[in-house]
């Protein structure tokens, strides 16, 4: 699909549908010779409040025009005084989608009102592409396989807008595999098919390296590796390096949990399906060094994903077990449901002797997450407050918000063992918390953030620009960060 720039008249814009936006109480004359072209049209149903410009309000109109776009829609943004990227991004999700549904494959847009608003139009193209996901890989109906063909902007061409266009093709796409990871049922997203994902990944700048559970064994990653003991599926441990430039690399570490019962602390029933999504900052990991590669990111990326299956077992890990860990501290298992951070640790540990700029760990970390943030924020914490300040700019940007947490050295009394230097779990209280503050433990002095992404990784609802199922959240946040 090509996102192309044109400057024509809206008028004489040969498409299916061209959008048209309009804050709420504005006229139509920013579009005179498209009004005039529908005959008043736009003007009519402006007047007759058949159209208002509220938020993510819709009028589809039908010009008749045959030099011209075959429908126009118009798409509202709301208040003016009230507009923001994320207002043009909604609405573009909503716009597109609408007109997908209609079976329209040529899209255009006027950035006529947008650009005089201080607003780009790359955000609506962003959410209309990014509202135009489906998961259909298990389904018979393929309706609107083929998906949109082309969309086109039309305004002024200059180079800046051209980068811009590359560069939200490339996120979206990136997302769009997050997306596609996550969803994946666990029978055919094991921690093989992780790595052979990352296989076709790695070319040109990005380079592969698999740790068989061997390797992990030679490592001392006995955290990770107590993880998979339960499962007949083998654990990867996958690291790929991105070299957009030369120097000390930013590391990425993705809990990989392909499958997460809960192990012999097993989860409830109800729901356990989705824990499928227990992957999904491995998936937003590599969807990133993916798409760094594409856009040709001045970055130097280190990303890890230890991946893994937690089952019950034979040889599964017991709750009061007590395992090793590569840096050379001991854990008490207390839940084997607390699993990823037993595999971060160890990730972490392993990370750390490239001796990184920065560590950033993205992970479905804690219910707690969830109860405490809904499904509306990451919640972050680390030791590295220039690094969460610039995680907090680029989430607003992209409206991937971050919520910073405590890490107050109190915690660090919850999760210290009688039998072994720490536990996995401190309990109910503040384990959202504690998850961060066990991970800390492996830090020492090197940089660090951890984002908890349990609650926003997956949606059960329909949004603007995201389908129920895997949001792919956590992939624009680091591309954004990264291209600071």
């Amino acid at each position: 699909m090509n996102v192309i720039i044109k400057d024509i008249k809206e008028a004489e814009c040969a498409c299916d549908a061209l959008v048209l936006t309009l804050c709420e109480g504005e006229k139509a004359d920013v579009y005179g010779e498209t009004d005039a072209s529908l005959k008043g049209l736009l003007s009519h149903v402006i007047s007759t409040k058949e159209f208002e410009g509220k938020q993510n309000q819709l009028c589809l109109l039908h010009s008749m025009n045959s030099a011209g776009p075959e429908r126009v829609l118009l798409a509202g943004l709301g208040k003016k005084e009230e507009i923001t990227p994320e207002r043009v991004r909604q609405a573009g999700g909503k716009a597109v989608s609408y007109l997908f549904g209609l079976g329209v494959k040529d899209i255009a847009l006027s950035s006529a009102h947008l650009l005089p608003l201080g607003q780009s139009p790359m955000p609506f193209i962003e959410g209309g592409l990014l509202s135009l996901y489906r998961f259909r890989k298990y389904k018979k109906d393929k309706e609107n396989a083929e998906g949109l063909e082309r969309f086109t902007i039309v305004g002024k061409p200059d180079k800046t807008l051209f980068e811009a266009a590359g560069s939200v093709v490339a996120t979206v796409s990136a997302v769009n595999l997050a997306r596609d990871l996550v969803n994946t049922p666990s029978n055919d997203m094991t921690p093989a098919v992780l790595a052979k994902t990352a296989k076709g990944i790695a070319r040109g700048k990005v380079s592969l390296k698999v740790l068989e559970r061997s390797d992990a064994e030679k490592e001392g990653m006995g955290a990770y590796l107590s993880v998979a003991r339960g499962s007949h599926e083998p654990p990867k441990f996958i690291v790929l390096r991105y070299e957009g430039v030369k120097g000390v690399p930013v590391a990425l570490v993705g809990k990989s949990i392909t499958f997460d019962s809960g192990g012999i602390s097993i989860k409830p029933g109800e729901g356990m399906e989705k824990m499928k999504y227990d992957m999904a900052g491995g998936a937003v990991v590599l969807a990133v060094i993916k798409a760094a590669a594409e856009m040709r990111l001045p970055a130097h990326l280190l990303g890890v994903l230890p991946a893994a299956e937690n089952l019950p077992g034979g040889g599964a890990s017991k709750p009061g077990d007590v395992v090793s860990t590569t840096a050379g501290k001991t854990v008490e298992i207390i839940s084997t449901d607390a699993e990823g951070r037993l595999a971060l640790a160890d990730a972490i540990a392993y990370v750390k002797k490239f001796r990184p700029a920065v560590i950033i760990d993205i992970a479905t970390l804690t219910g707690a997450c969830g109860v405490a943030l809904g499904n509306e924020a990451i919640a972050m914490m680390g030791n590295d407050e220039a690094t969460m300040e610039r995680l907090e700019a680029a989430g607003d940007a992209v409206y991937e918000r971050v919520w910073k947490m405590p890490l107050y050295d109190e915690y660090l009394e919850y999760i210290k063992s009688d039998v072994a230097d720490l536990k996995n779990s401190g309990g109910r209280s503040g384990s959202l918390v504690t998850a961060g503050y066990f991970l800390k433990e492996f830090v020492g002095e090197t940089p660090w953030v951890h984002l908890d992404i349990a609650g926003t990784a997956w949606t059960e609802k329909d949004r603007p620009y995201m389908t129920k199922g895997a949001t792919g959240f956590g992939v624009r946040l680091l591309l954004n960060f990264l291209g600071r």
